[in-house]
């Protein structure tokens, strides 16, 4: 392992999340280092529209800004390169957003957002390095009292802050820049890694669940344009021949600390291993329902009914050996299906294949709206079926292969992991002076 340079001396910064910092460096108030851009886009002068997305400040198409007409721009930030781009909004719900951007060209951005220009543009970049590693650690959460929907300038302005040298910010700077885009440009390879081998896997189940596993076999067309040629003496029927409970979750309410509150899920995620992740339980008082007919069983598919994204709906799990363990039900967001005459594993391979996917795509723009399929859809998709003993060989072969895939994509995400939390450490020793950069 490489050792670390360090600062010979140090002294307190007085600054609770940055703690020690080198003898040198000066402790500094935000507001006097920054000013606060308000500059309004009268008489659109400027239609560069950029927004604030994952940490980048990046331009956005003015004529497809989902729906806003363009006198909407008039009161915009005009704001320039260097300028530091802060989203103080929405702090109560949203803890996981980076809130923090840098911009790179003139433009306009919703004056909903904070910009500061640093009074030295020569300070822009550490400045922006320095609230950037203040964002990683949650830190604009915690100002003020209780909870806090959002921050203003006013509030933000008296942020203590740490400055070094012109000559230590710069190599400061350059060091991160090189190394962050090293960083980065292993995480890009290794995500679009994990698109290629989630690629590669549906496309191994789409051949299974449509071919099968005979080479040579003879072919016909299935007359569905989502499901293409299958094998001769393979039939194409509807969702609800396969099908005999199809039944919406519960909502219930608050907690009330009583015997009737229960463990309600809105969402579920499992590995081809059946190892099982629940998302997103809560407590909910079902006092007012039968609750018990909506425990969930191993063996129930739950499928997302509805969700704020249109990627989500439809993505269907199998509930293995935890639900026979543990007592929880499930909520109007997911959709119970119980199947008969087909193998339970078969059938959830069919429900998350692409020929299902792309029907429920098809449903949702014509029938539901984005973002909803009901009961009705799901009965109604059109489905391969291999008949006999051959759903269980294509279940055995789809285990393995499937299995194997998700150890790589795994990998590949804790590689991404652990690399995005070296990044963020990296910048907070670097900008902090832990680390020795010169």
């Amino acid at each position: 392992m490489v050792a670390v340079a360090t600062y010979a001396t140090l002294k307190d910064s007085g600054i609770d999340w940055i703690g020690y910092v080198p003898e040198s460096w000066n402790v500094r108030t935000l507001y006097q280092l920054v000013t606060q851009v308000k500059c309004k886009n009268s008489e659109l002068q400027e239609s560069n529209l950029l927004s604030l997305s994952y940490g980048k400040v990046k331009r956005k198409d003015i004529d497809s800004s989902e729906g806003l007409l363009p006198a909407s721009f008039d009161g915009y930030n005009i704001i320039e390169e260097g300028d530091v781009v802060l989203r103080l909004t929405d702090l109560q719900n949203d803890h996981t957003s980076l809130r923090v951007g840098l911009c790179t060209e003139r433009g306009i951005i919703t004056s909903a957002y904070t910009t500061l220009r640093p009074i030295s543009s020569r300070h822009s970049k550490y400045i922006y390095y320095l609230l950037h590693a203040f964002d990683l650690k949650k830190g604009f959460y915690g100002m003020g009292s209780g909870v806090r929907q959002g921050l203003n300038y006013g509030e933000v302005k008296e942020l203590r802050v740490i400055l070094p040298s012109d000559s230590e910010q710069k190599a400061i700077i350059n060091y991160l820049d090189d190394q962050c885009d090293q960083i980065d440009s292993i995480i890009d390879e290794a995500k679009v890694s994990v698109t290629q081998y989630k690629a590669w896997k549906a496309s191994i189940i789409y051949d299974a669940i449509t071919k099968g596993l005979e080479s040579n076999v003879e072919l016909k067309d299935s007359g569905i344009q989502w499901i293409g040629e299958i094998p001769k003496g393979w039939d194409v029927i509807k969702t609800k021949f396969i099908i005999y409970g199809n039944e919406g979750g519960i909502w219930g309410d608050d907690p009330k600390n009583d015997g009737n509150d229960r463990t309600v899920i809105r969402s579920t995620e499992q590995t081809i291993d059946g190892k099982w992740s629940i998302v997103d339980p809560a407590l909910r008082d079902l006092s007012n329902v039968d609750y018990s007919y909506y425990r969930i069983e191993p063996g129930d598919l739950l499928m997302t009914k509805s969700s704020g994204s249109s990627q989500h709906i439809g993505k269907t799990t199998l509930a293995g050996d935890y639900f026979e363990k543990n007592e929880c039900y499930y909520s109007n967001f997911l959709q119970r299906i119980r199947v008969k005459g087909i193998n339970v594993r078969y059938a959830w391979y069919l429900f998350n294949s692409v020929i299902v996917r792309e029907q429920f795509v098809y449903l949702q723009n014509s029938t539901s709206g984005i973002g909803n399929i009901n009961s009705s859809n799901i009965e109604n998709i059109f489905i391969p079926l291999q008949p006999g003993t051959g759903q269980e060989n294509i279940v055995s072969f789809l285990d393995e292969r499937c299995s194997a895939i998700d150890e790589i994509i795994a990998e590949k995400r804790a590689l991404i992991t652990d690399l995005e939390s070296y990044k963020r450490s990296l910048i907070y020793e670097a900008v902090t002076g832990k680390r020795k950069v010169l």
